[in-house]
């Protein structure tokens, strides 16, 4: 009988992490939990596997943005646009990363708490969420500029602490 509950107790810890662990990832990004479910083209669009994806994705970003009315995000430069990164640049900015301010502060919100290292796809699509913070406090006018300065603001501590993370703790 011992045996038996120890077992379910540690079947339902284990079940419990693998749970909140999930849950964990779909608080910061929920759209890309939606957008797994819904296609299977991209189960977890990443573009930065590399050095030389790293390259990419600046020249992606240098390359220079249309954003429409509707707030979808093009690359200007055909070529670019063309390569297979782009497809996938295109998914995580234009599906995943949230656009609104009430997104965008629920994000940094959930981010100053967050106790641990972020991932890698979890800190792309935060650095691709400031960049378009950036633009639309750029774009912005009066409180509207100041309300996307300051998520601005937001992401950036809170990506400076995760790449501090490591050294932020006191040693034992």
């Amino acid at each position: 009988m011992l045996w038996k509950t120890l077992l379910l107790l540690l079947f339902y810890y284990s079940a419990h992490a693998t749970v909140t662990h999930k849950w964990n990832r779909a608080m910061l990004f929920p759209a890309a939990q939606r957008f797994k479910r819904s296609s299977a083209a991209f189960l977890n669009p990443v573009l930065q596997n590399s050095l030389e994806d790293v390259v990419l994705l600046y020249e992606f970003l240098l390359a220079e943005l249309d954003i429409d009315k509707s707030q979808r995000i093009t690359i200007k430069d055909e070529e670019l646009a063309s390569l297979r990164k782009a497809a996938k640049f295109d998914t995580i900015c234009n599906e995943i990363i949230p656009k609104s301010i009430t997104e965008i502060r629920r994000l940094s919100s959930m981010l100053s708490s967050y106790p641990r290292v972020l991932k890698k796809e979890d800190f792309e699509r935060t650095v691709l969420t400031m960049v378009y913070t950036a633009y639309r406090a750029a774009q912005s006018q009066g409180h509207q500029k100041d309300a996307w300065a300051e998520s601005f603001v937001s992401l950036y501590k809170a990506l400076k602490h995760d790449l501090m993370f490591p050294y932020s703790k006191e040693p034992s």
